[in-house]
């Protein structure tokens, strides 16, 4: 059933809302729909500037998925497009149209197509159109078997350190899945400096404690290890936004997180004290506003 609606002076079609996306949780489209216009005031600050990668689950998180990155022709005539240069691993064309999502009657028509996750890239689109350099920092801290997030968290803790060591302010969320990501503000010299920095970092990590971290992705030496993985800032990936839903059964977010969390879960070991559903992250705005608000944060250059 198709029916119109008006947001924000905006006319759009939205379809299906009963249709149940999560079915371990029951949690439908229209639910969908209304977290991603109650989180917009937080959400689209992170996002508004950076082009969106569309991970699509028509038929729910048991159905089949496919990421959309040449995805603005969907978009109705009010949604901002910009051009971008293709990846490498995109066949056959040279340009993509990607949507930049900068206001609530976005969200709602991108989460109509059961665009369950958003993820950009770490850099923003300038003025006239043009990518500018990377303006985050990430660093992705996945466990492999036998791990948790409890040593994401011990991991994420040594990460800190380093990071504010080299003057750096960094902001942690978890995935929304099984592990963190810690980010940081950054000014750099060249499109692939933060590659360099995070890859030296994670080396540096791995070597001080090899039987907990890994930094190469292979998953023969993952078990037991947590994969600090630093190729997130290659400017043709994309991270998960903070504020996104994960297509997980149970319905998670990718969830800003304050550092005496962070701490309290490496001492503490409850790997559920993390995992939040999309009325505890409105519970949590509420109550503490944007913990990721990297505009607040100290912008520093990247160490050489």
């Amino acid at each position: 059933m198709r029916q119109r609606v008006h947001i924000d002076g905006r006319e759009l079609e939205v379809s299906n809302l009963d249709k149940v996306l999560f079915p371990e949780v029951g949690f439908t489209k229209a639910q969908v729909i209304d977290y991603y216009v109650r989180i917009a005031p937080v959400l689209l600050p992170h996002v508004a500037h950076r082009p969106v990668t569309f991970t699509r689950w028509p038929n729910g998180v048991d159905g089949q998925a496919f990421f959309e990155k040449n995805n603005a022709r969907h978009s109705p005539p009010w949604v901002h497009t910009v051009t971008v240069p293709s990846p490498g691993s995109t066949k056959g064309r040279e340009t993509l149209e990607m949507v930049l999502l900068t206001a609530v009657p976005d969200l709602v028509w991108s989460a109509n197509l059961a665009a369950l996750e958003v993820h950009v890239p770490q850099w923003q689109v300038g003025a006239h159109g043009s990518a500018e350099l990377p303006d985050l920092l990430v660093l992705d801290l996945d466990p492999g078997p036998g791990t948790s997030v409890v040593e994401c968290a011990q991991l994420a803790h040594r990460l800190r350190e380093r990071l504010v060591d080299d003057g750096l302010d960094p902001v942690v969320k978890t995935s929304g899945s099984k592990g963190l990501q810690v980010y940081a503000p950054i000014t750099c010299a060249d499109a692939d400096h933060p590659s360099r920095y995070a890859k030296a970092l994670a080396q540096q990590l791995s070597a001080e404690t090899p039987e907990h971290v890994v930094w190469r992705m292979e998953k023969a030496l993952r078990p037991g290890k947590v994969l600090l993985d630093w190729s997130q800032n290659n400017t043709s990936k994309t991270t998960v936004a903070p504020y996104s839903l994960r297509a997980r059964p149970l319905a998670t977010v990718s969830t800003p997180l304050r550092w005496a969390e962070v701490d309290a879960l490496r001492e503490d070991g409850d790997p559920e004290s993390v995992r939040f559903r999309t009325d505890d992250v409105l519970a949590r705005v509420e109550a503490h506003g944007d913990l990721f608000d990297v505009s607040a944060r100290r912008r520093a250059p990247l160490p050489v």
